[in-house]
Protein backbone atom coordinates (compact mmCIF):
# COMPACT_ATOMS: atom_id res chain seq x y z
CA UNK A 1 0.00 0.00 0.00
CA UNK A 2 1.33 3.75 -0.59
CA UNK A 3 2.07 6.12 1.61
CA UNK A 4 -0.53 8.39 0.50
CA UNK A 5 -3.30 5.60 0.41
CA UNK A 6 -1.94 4.49 4.35
CA UNK A 7 -2.57 8.08 5.23
CA UNK A 8 -5.94 8.21 3.43
CA UNK A 9 -7.37 5.07 5.38
CA UNK A 10 -5.47 6.08 8.54
CA UNK A 11 -7.47 9.86 8.28
CA UNK A 12 -10.73 7.82 8.20
CA UNK A 13 -10.21 5.66 11.21
CA UNK A 14 -12.32 7.69 13.70
CA UNK A 15 -14.69 9.54 11.09
CA UNK A 16 -18.38 8.69 10.58
CA UNK A 17 -18.92 9.39 6.94
CA UNK A 18 -16.74 9.98 4.14
CA UNK A 19 -18.33 12.05 1.72
CA UNK A 20 -17.50 13.25 -1.82
CA UNK A 21 -19.10 15.52 -4.31
CA UNK A 22 -18.29 15.39 -8.32
CA UNK A 23 -19.08 18.06 -10.83
CA UNK A 24 -20.27 16.25 -13.81
CA UNK A 25 -20.98 17.72 -17.42
CA UNK A 26 -22.37 16.57 -20.68
CA UNK A 27 -18.79 15.33 -22.31
CA UNK A 28 -20.79 16.90 -25.82
CA UNK A 29 -23.42 20.08 -25.99
CA UNK A 30 -25.46 20.64 -22.79
CA UNK A 31 -28.66 18.38 -23.20
CA UNK A 32 -28.59 14.85 -20.86
CA UNK A 33 -30.93 12.63 -20.66
CA UNK A 34 -32.68 11.52 -16.78
CA UNK A 35 -33.15 8.71 -15.20
CA UNK A 36 -37.29 8.01 -16.12
CA UNK A 37 -39.94 6.22 -13.55
CA UNK A 38 -42.41 3.92 -15.09
CA UNK A 39 -46.01 5.74 -14.82
CA UNK A 40 -43.75 8.56 -13.60
CA UNK A 41 -40.73 9.88 -16.29
CA UNK A 42 -38.17 12.07 -14.88
CA UNK A 43 -38.52 13.13 -11.11
CA UNK A 44 -38.30 16.51 -11.26
CA UNK A 45 -38.89 17.95 -8.07
CA UNK A 46 -38.01 21.42 -6.51
CA UNK A 47 -36.02 22.65 -3.00
CA UNK A 48 -37.52 24.69 -0.20
CA UNK A 49 -36.00 27.64 -1.80
CA UNK A 50 -37.46 27.02 -5.22
CA UNK A 51 -35.03 25.87 -7.33
CA UNK A 52 -35.90 23.23 -9.91
CA UNK A 53 -34.38 20.29 -9.43
CA UNK A 54 -33.92 16.98 -11.01
CA UNK A 55 -32.81 13.22 -10.83
CA UNK A 56 -30.31 12.21 -13.08
CA UNK A 57 -29.80 8.32 -11.53
CA UNK A 58 -31.40 7.11 -8.21
CA UNK A 59 -29.61 5.46 -5.36
CA UNK A 60 -30.56 2.02 -6.63
CA UNK A 61 -29.29 2.44 -10.07
CA UNK A 62 -25.73 3.86 -8.63
CA UNK A 63 -25.46 0.83 -6.69
CA UNK A 64 -25.65 -1.23 -10.04
CA UNK A 65 -23.18 0.72 -12.02
CA UNK A 66 -20.86 0.49 -8.85
CA UNK A 67 -20.73 -3.19 -9.13
CA UNK A 68 -20.28 -2.76 -12.86
CA UNK A 69 -17.07 -1.66 -12.54
CA UNK A 70 -15.62 -4.40 -10.74
CA UNK A 71 -16.57 -6.92 -13.87
CA UNK A 72 -14.76 -7.33 -17.24
CA UNK A 73 -17.51 -7.96 -19.35
CA UNK A 74 -15.69 -8.48 -22.62
CA UNK A 75 -14.13 -12.06 -20.95
CA UNK A 76 -17.27 -12.54 -18.09
CA UNK A 77 -15.45 -12.30 -14.73
CA UNK A 78 -14.46 -9.92 -12.26
CA UNK A 79 -11.54 -7.89 -13.16
CA UNK A 80 -8.10 -8.48 -12.60
CA UNK A 81 -7.32 -6.27 -9.71
CA UNK A 82 -10.20 -7.88 -8.08
CA UNK A 83 -9.63 -11.76 -8.42
CA UNK A 84 -8.80 -12.36 -4.93
CA UNK A 85 -12.20 -10.65 -3.66
CA UNK A 86 -14.95 -13.46 -2.44
CA UNK A 87 -18.34 -13.60 -4.97
CA UNK A 88 -20.46 -15.68 -6.63
CA UNK A 89 -20.74 -17.25 -9.82
CA UNK A 90 -24.07 -18.96 -11.47
CA UNK A 91 -23.84 -21.54 -13.87
CA UNK A 92 -26.99 -21.10 -15.75
CA UNK A 93 -26.34 -23.69 -18.53
CA UNK A 94 -25.75 -23.72 -22.47
CA UNK A 95 -22.19 -22.10 -21.64
CA UNK A 96 -23.95 -18.65 -20.22
CA UNK A 97 -23.50 -17.76 -16.76
CA UNK A 98 -24.95 -14.82 -14.42
CA UNK A 99 -22.84 -13.44 -10.80
CA UNK A 100 -23.69 -12.03 -7.67
CA UNK A 101 -21.78 -8.90 -8.68
CA UNK A 102 -24.18 -9.07 -11.70
CA UNK A 103 -27.10 -9.43 -10.42
CA UNK A 104 -29.62 -7.12 -8.67
CA UNK A 105 -30.36 -8.38 -5.91
CA UNK A 106 -26.91 -9.33 -5.10
CA UNK A 107 -26.94 -12.83 -3.19
CA UNK A 108 -30.50 -12.30 -2.81
CA UNK A 109 -30.99 -13.32 -6.73
CA UNK A 110 -33.68 -16.67 -6.91
CA UNK A 111 -30.26 -17.66 -9.08
CA UNK A 112 -28.22 -17.64 -6.04
CA UNK A 113 -30.16 -18.06 -2.44
CA UNK A 114 -32.55 -20.55 -3.76
CA UNK A 115 -29.55 -22.93 -3.46
CA UNK A 116 -30.10 -25.51 -0.61
CA UNK A 117 -26.65 -25.67 0.71
CA UNK A 118 -25.78 -22.02 0.75
CA UNK A 119 -28.91 -20.96 2.13
CA UNK A 120 -28.57 -23.65 5.04
CA UNK A 121 -25.28 -22.29 5.17
CA UNK A 122 -26.09 -19.06 5.83
CA UNK A 123 -28.96 -19.95 8.66
CA UNK A 124 -26.51 -22.07 9.89
CA UNK A 125 -23.62 -19.25 10.23
CA UNK A 126 -26.24 -16.70 11.36
CA UNK A 127 -28.46 -18.77 13.97
CA UNK A 128 -31.69 -17.02 14.97
CA UNK A 129 -32.82 -16.56 11.96
CA UNK A 130 -36.45 -16.17 12.89
CA UNK A 131 -36.66 -14.95 16.19
CA UNK A 132 -34.17 -13.76 19.32
CA UNK A 133 -31.39 -11.75 19.44
CA UNK A 134 -29.82 -11.50 15.77
CA UNK A 135 -26.36 -10.67 16.12
CA UNK A 136 -25.49 -8.61 13.03
CA UNK A 137 -21.74 -8.75 13.02
CA UNK A 138 -22.85 -13.28 11.63
CA UNK A 139 -24.54 -12.19 9.55
CA UNK A 140 -22.16 -9.70 7.93
CA UNK A 141 -19.69 -12.19 8.02
CA UNK A 142 -21.06 -14.26 5.93
CA UNK A 143 -22.11 -12.40 3.73
CA UNK A 144 -18.46 -11.11 4.08
CA UNK A 145 -17.32 -14.37 2.94
CA UNK A 146 -19.35 -15.41 -0.39
CA UNK A 147 -19.77 -11.92 -1.67
CA UNK A 148 -17.48 -8.71 -0.71
CA UNK A 149 -19.92 -6.28 -2.57
CA UNK A 150 -23.01 -7.35 -0.89
CA UNK A 151 -21.49 -5.67 2.30
CA UNK A 152 -20.62 -2.63 0.47
CA UNK A 153 -23.91 -2.41 -1.72
CA UNK A 154 -26.39 -3.85 0.36
CA UNK A 155 -28.83 -7.08 0.28
CA UNK A 156 -31.98 -8.27 2.08
CA UNK A 157 -32.05 -11.74 2.29
CA UNK A 158 -35.66 -12.14 2.27
CA UNK A 159 -35.79 -15.45 0.91
CA UNK A 160 -33.72 -17.11 4.35
CA UNK A 161 -35.37 -15.12 6.80
CA UNK A 162 -37.32 -11.30 6.95
CA UNK A 163 -35.22 -9.36 8.81
CA UNK A 164 -31.51 -10.37 7.24
CA UNK A 165 -31.03 -7.39 5.82
CA UNK A 166 -27.34 -5.10 5.57
CA UNK A 167 -27.89 -1.27 4.64
CA UNK A 168 -25.65 0.03 1.96
CA UNK A 169 -22.94 0.74 3.25
CA UNK A 170 -21.60 2.69 0.08
CA UNK A 171 -24.75 4.90 -1.70
CA UNK A 172 -24.64 7.51 -4.33
CA UNK A 173 -27.30 9.43 -6.66
CA UNK A 174 -26.68 12.58 -9.42
CA UNK A 175 -28.77 15.53 -9.08
CA UNK A 176 -28.86 18.88 -11.41
CA UNK A 177 -29.50 22.30 -10.68
CA UNK A 178 -31.62 24.43 -12.15
CA UNK A 179 -32.96 21.75 -14.46
CA UNK A 180 -34.70 23.12 -17.49
CA UNK A 181 -36.64 20.78 -19.79
CA UNK A 182 -35.59 20.88 -23.48
CA UNK A 183 -39.08 19.41 -25.84
CA UNK A 184 -37.76 17.96 -29.28
CA UNK A 185 -39.37 15.23 -31.07
CA UNK A 186 -38.82 13.25 -34.20
CA UNK A 187 -40.99 10.24 -36.85
CA UNK A 188 -40.31 6.85 -37.14
CA UNK A 189 -40.93 6.81 -41.37
CA UNK A 190 -41.95 3.82 -43.57
CA UNK A 191 -40.95 4.74 -47.32
CA UNK A 192 -43.05 1.78 -48.63
CA UNK A 193 -46.35 2.29 -46.44
CA UNK A 194 -46.61 5.51 -44.36
CA UNK A 195 -50.30 5.13 -43.75
CA UNK A 196 -49.71 1.59 -42.37
CA UNK A 197 -51.17 0.16 -39.41
CA UNK A 198 -48.66 1.69 -36.51
CA UNK A 199 -50.31 -0.64 -33.74
CA UNK A 200 -48.66 -3.64 -35.84
CA UNK A 201 -45.29 -1.52 -36.54
CA UNK A 202 -46.07 0.03 -40.23
CA UNK A 203 -46.72 3.22 -41.00
CA UNK A 204 -45.22 6.42 -39.92
CA UNK A 205 -45.08 6.87 -36.00
CA UNK A 206 -44.38 10.69 -34.69
CA UNK A 207 -42.60 10.51 -31.12
CA UNK A 208 -41.97 13.42 -28.55
CA UNK A 209 -38.58 13.59 -26.40
CA UNK A 210 -37.71 15.69 -23.07
CA UNK A 211 -34.27 16.10 -22.11
CA UNK A 212 -32.31 18.55 -19.88
CA UNK A 213 -29.95 21.28 -19.33
CA UNK A 214 -29.11 22.47 -15.77
CA UNK A 215 -26.76 24.67 -14.66
CA UNK A 216 -25.04 22.36 -12.17
CA UNK A 217 -24.88 18.06 -12.42
CA UNK A 218 -23.40 16.97 -9.20
CA UNK A 219 -22.89 12.61 -8.29
CA UNK A 220 -22.57 12.39 -4.36
CA UNK A 221 -21.17 9.62 -2.89
CA UNK A 222 -21.43 8.50 0.84
CA UNK A 223 -19.44 5.99 2.65
CA UNK A 224 -21.05 4.80 6.07
CA UNK A 225 -18.16 4.30 8.39
CA UNK A 226 -19.76 4.06 11.23
CA UNK A 227 -22.21 1.17 10.48
CA UNK A 228 -18.76 -0.45 8.77
CA UNK A 229 -16.88 -0.32 12.19
CA UNK A 230 -20.44 -2.17 14.17
CA UNK A 231 -19.95 -5.26 11.75
CA UNK A 232 -16.50 -6.28 13.85
CA UNK A 233 -14.17 -6.97 11.08
CA UNK A 234 -11.09 -6.82 11.43
CA UNK A 235 -8.50 -4.56 10.65
CA UNK A 236 -7.27 -5.58 7.25
CA UNK A 237 -10.59 -6.37 6.25
CA UNK A 238 -12.06 -2.68 7.06
CA UNK A 239 -9.01 -1.42 5.11
CA UNK A 240 -9.73 -3.58 2.02
CA UNK A 241 -13.34 -2.51 2.37
CA UNK A 242 -12.37 0.87 2.29
CA UNK A 243 -9.82 0.94 -0.13
CA UNK A 244 -12.82 -1.07 -2.67
CA UNK A 245 -14.85 1.59 -1.85
CA UNK A 246 -12.50 4.33 -3.22
CA UNK A 247 -11.82 2.24 -5.96
CA UNK A 248 -15.45 1.52 -7.09
CA UNK A 249 -16.23 5.71 -6.86
CA UNK A 250 -13.30 6.62 -8.56
CA UNK A 251 -13.57 3.85 -11.62
CA UNK A 252 -17.07 5.03 -11.60
CA UNK A 253 -16.14 8.75 -12.49
CA UNK A 254 -13.55 7.93 -14.74
CA UNK A 255 -14.37 5.38 -17.01
CA UNK A 256 -18.65 4.64 -16.16
CA UNK A 257 -20.51 7.75 -16.48
CA UNK A 258 -22.72 7.08 -20.23
CA UNK A 259 -25.33 6.50 -18.37
CA UNK A 260 -27.85 6.68 -20.98
CA UNK A 261 -27.21 7.36 -25.15
CA UNK A 262 -28.30 10.94 -24.45
CA UNK A 263 -26.61 10.97 -21.21
CA UNK A 264 -22.82 10.74 -21.40
CA UNK A 265 -20.63 12.65 -18.57
CA UNK A 266 -17.79 13.30 -17.62
CA UNK A 267 -16.15 14.44 -14.03
CA UNK A 268 -14.39 18.16 -13.80
CA UNK A 269 -14.06 18.20 -10.23
CA UNK A 270 -13.70 15.86 -7.46
CA UNK A 271 -14.16 16.92 -3.55
CA UNK A 272 -14.30 15.58 -0.62
CA UNK A 273 -16.69 17.19 1.95
CA UNK A 274 -16.19 15.19 4.89
CA UNK A 275 -13.39 15.00 6.12
CA UNK A 276 -12.29 18.18 4.57
CA UNK A 277 -8.48 17.21 4.94
CA UNK A 278 -8.83 14.60 2.57
CA UNK A 279 -7.89 14.96 -1.11
CA UNK A 280 -8.79 12.46 -3.59
CA UNK A 281 -5.86 13.52 -6.50
CA UNK A 282 -5.71 11.85 -10.16
CA UNK A 283 -2.70 9.28 -9.12
CA UNK A 284 -5.01 7.53 -6.48
CA UNK A 285 -7.07 5.39 -8.58
CA UNK A 286 -4.02 3.73 -10.03
CA UNK A 287 -2.67 3.32 -6.53
CA UNK A 288 -5.75 1.85 -5.80
CA UNK A 289 -5.50 -0.76 -8.42
CA UNK A 290 -2.13 -1.64 -7.61
CA UNK A 291 -2.87 -2.03 -3.95
CA UNK A 292 -6.03 -3.68 -3.88
CA UNK A 293 -4.75 -7.42 -4.52
CA UNK A 294 -2.65 -6.88 -1.19
CA UNK A 295 -4.99 -5.77 0.42
CA UNK A 296 -7.54 -8.51 -0.59
CA UNK A 297 -4.83 -11.40 0.07
CA UNK A 298 -4.34 -9.98 3.71
CA UNK A 299 -7.66 -10.52 4.21
CA UNK A 300 -7.00 -14.48 4.17
CA UNK A 301 -10.25 -15.31 2.93
CA UNK A 302 -10.81 -19.17 2.18
CA UNK A 303 -12.89 -18.78 -1.02
CA UNK A 304 -12.66 -16.40 -4.18
CA UNK A 305 -15.33 -17.52 -5.91
CA UNK A 306 -18.13 -19.64 -5.20
CA UNK A 307 -19.41 -21.83 -8.12
CA UNK A 308 -23.13 -22.45 -8.10
CA UNK A 309 -25.36 -24.64 -10.73
CA UNK A 310 -28.53 -21.99 -11.22
CA UNK A 311 -31.91 -22.25 -9.03
CA UNK A 312 -34.26 -21.81 -11.96
CA UNK A 313 -37.86 -21.75 -11.89
CA UNK A 314 -39.63 -24.21 -13.84
CA UNK A 315 -40.81 -22.83 -16.98
CA UNK A 316 -45.20 -23.06 -17.60
CA UNK A 317 -46.03 -25.73 -19.73
CA UNK A 318 -47.66 -24.70 -22.89
CA UNK A 319 -51.05 -26.11 -24.01
CA UNK A 320 -51.44 -27.80 -27.26
CA UNK A 321 -53.97 -25.88 -29.32
CA UNK A 322 -55.80 -28.98 -30.60
CA UNK A 323 -55.62 -31.35 -27.25
CA UNK A 324 -55.53 -29.06 -24.64
CA UNK A 325 -52.50 -31.35 -22.76
CA UNK A 326 -49.31 -29.82 -22.25
CA UNK A 327 -46.47 -30.13 -24.88
CA UNK A 328 -43.70 -32.14 -23.26
CA UNK A 329 -40.16 -30.04 -21.95
CA UNK A 330 -38.36 -29.33 -24.60
CA UNK A 331 -40.64 -30.64 -27.62
CA UNK A 332 -41.92 -28.42 -30.03
CA UNK A 333 -44.74 -28.14 -32.27
CA UNK A 334 -45.42 -30.34 -35.54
Amino acid sequence: MTDKLQQMIDALKDQPRLLVEASLHPVQGDRFQPTGFPDLGAAIYKRPDGTPMLLVESAQSMANRLEAVCWDEANNRIIAALAGLPHIVVDLGKGLSTSSIQEAHRLNSPYIINDPTLKSQIETEVGNTESGPLDIRKLARAVLNRDVGAVLHGVFLEKVAGRLRLQRLLSSFIEAESAVPVSSGGVKLDRVDPSGDAAKGYGNVPFSRTEFTASKVTAYFNLDLATLRGYGFKEAENQMLIALALYKMLKLLATGLRLRTACDMEARAISVKRPESLDLDDALLTNLETALPGLIAACHFDKATTELKAQVAPKKKSKDNKTGEGRPEGGRDA
